[in-house]
Parts: structure tokens; sequence; C-alpha cells
């Protein structure tokens, strides 16, 4: 079964924009479809809007943030959230969620924020439906289109998509022995991410007598926060050594000195991380380990991506 990854109609190349145009996001619609079944929304025809129609603007107005259509004047700031709410059976399958950016809608961040007054704008406002939509479910992973076009952040994307969409596949209601399987494979990319967060979420689960629905709901969105920022170099370094060590008694000298160039290297900045990676799996078919093996980090999407060639 396929992932579900939410996205703006117009990001697709439909022709929904407030000019009659779309958006159309190369990586989405040819590479990241072959993996993931796109749900599509645009907030704007939703609600009933036309196309073309007249644009769009955020407007701060006694202390609130208003959508507003200069034009008419006409006031859609209900409307538009009230979409999320409307479309939240189907948000509760999605593993992710890719967004329009600079939209009053869609937009993640930095959407202008006008002053009625003067007309003047500021950068800073996130669109309507993507506030919503993060207030409805705040562990699902969201991404703006432009933002793709950076390798670490495409990839920290696409990884906590495939990671979201391993959580929402477990057995409901979840037995600690599933929590605490899933908190094992996955316990490489939040030492990768974010080793404090790491330490204390695992310290929860640890303590955990029971795992009801609550803390369920608390542990996923601790670890989708960890995730929300892209690996250092540093951290992706410390946790290649430590895979190193489980290598240590199978690898003669010229092997150990090989392998720690390669993290040295990547370190230094001089190779990618697919450097080290490569001969950590080729030793991992050579020397199979049950835990190493399960490790999401090793492989963590479909590698036809080639999401850490970048990085």
């Amino acid at each position: 079964m396929r992932l579900k990854v939410g996205i703006s109609a117009c990001l697709l190349g439909d022709e929904v924009r407030f000019d009659g145009g779309h958006k159309r996001s190369p990586f989405c619609e040819i590479e990241l479809a072959k993996h993931v079944e796109f749900v599509k929304f645009c907030p704007e025809v939703g609600i009933g809007l036309p196309v073309p129609r007249p644009t769009i603007r955020l407007e701060y107005q006694n202390e609130q943030i208003r959508a507003v259509i200069p034009k008419t004047g006409e006031d859609v700031t209900e409307s538009l959230r009230g979409f999320a709410d409307k479309v939240k059976p189907k948000l509760k399958d999605l593993s992710g969620y890719v967004l329009c950016a600079k939209s009053p809608s869609c937009g993640m961040e930095r959407v202008k924020l006008y002053d009625p007054k003067t007309g003047s704008a500021r950068k800073e406002a996130m669109g309507l439906f993507a506030e919503r939509l993060h207030q409805l479910e705040p562990a699902l992973p969201l991404e703006e289109d432009g933002r793709l076009n950076d390798p670490h952040l495409r990839e920290n994307f696409i990884l906590r998509v495939f990671l979201y969409g391993r959580w929402k596949a477990l057995p409901q209601p979840m037995s600690k022995a599933a929590l605490l399987k899933f908190h094992t494979q996955a316990k490489l990319i939040l030492m990768a991410h974010n080793q404090a967060e790491y330490r204390a979420i695992g310290r929860e689960v640890g303590e955990a007598k029971s795992v009801d629905e609550a803390f369920c709901q608390r542990y996923i969105l601790q670890v989708m926060r960890a995730l929300s920022k892209p690996a250092s170099r540093r951290n992706h370094t410390n946790v290649l050594q430590h895979i190193q060590g489980y290598f240590k008694q199978y690898l003669d000298k010229e092997q150990k000195q090989e392998l720690s160039q390669l993290i040295l290297d990547y370190h230094d900045g001089t190779l990618p991380l697919m450097a080290p990676l490569t001969l950590i799996r080729h030793y991992l078919r050579e020397f199979p380990s049950d835990y190493l093996a399960e490790q999401w980090y090793v492989t963590p999407y479909p590698e036809d991506l080639k999401l850490r060639y970048g990085l």
C-alpha cells in the first residue's frame, strides 16, 4: 500500500491559481509520484471561488489576521480555515503534505501580511489553510514546493514522510511492544537529527508502564519535532562511527582504515553521505547484523529518489 501525501493541486499542474495558471512541481509530479499517492486540495476552489479569480491577501486588522479579497472587500478567513475542518477525514490518511509557497491559504511561512491602512507588507504570516492544517494534524510533515529545491530540506521532508507513514501503518490500538520496536528502528535517525531529544524520548518510552492513545500522540509529535530540521554533518558522522563499531570484529586493519577515512572525508565535506553509506551497506551484506538491518537510517526511503547524493 502506497503512502498518501496531500498536495496543493496547482503543484500537480491543475490550473486553479488566481490567474488560471499552475505551479507544477517536477519533483512531486515525476519523481515522488512513483512512490506515493497524491491527494490534491485547492482551498480557494474548495470554498467556491472561481478560476480565474480576484487575488486574496492577508491583512492585519484589529490584532487579527484576516483573508480579504481587496477588489470586493469580501472576507474569506473563516471559509479558508473551515475548509481544513471539512476535509479533516482525508487528512488523517496522509503521511505528509506539500504546500504552495507564498499563498495566503497554503503558504507555510513568510506569506505577505498587509497593513490595510498603509498598503505595506511584511513577510511573516502563514497561510490560513496551512495554519489550520497544522493545528488539526500537528505531527504531519509539512513542506513548501520552493523549499524542496534545497537538497537538505527535500531529503529531510521525504525522510519524515516515510517515517510517519510507518508509524501510521502500525496496528491500533498500539501495544508497548510495537512502540518499542518502532522506536528501536528509528533510533539512528533520531540520533542523527537530535541526540538530546533522542535520549529524552527514549527515557519516556522506557519508563512508560502503558502506552494509551494520549501517550502515543505525544510520542510521535516529539519524534516528528525532533526530525523537523535536517541532520547535521557532525551528527551523521557520529552515527556512522556508531555503525562502524558493529563491524570491528569482522574487518581487518585496512578495511577499518578505509571506512574510517570515508567517514572523515564525509565529515570534512569532501565526500557525500552516500560514500561511507555505500561501503557500510556492502559490509552489512557480507557481515549481516539483525540490529543494523532493521535500522531505517540505512535505507529510510526508496533509493531511486537519490536524496542522499547531495548531502
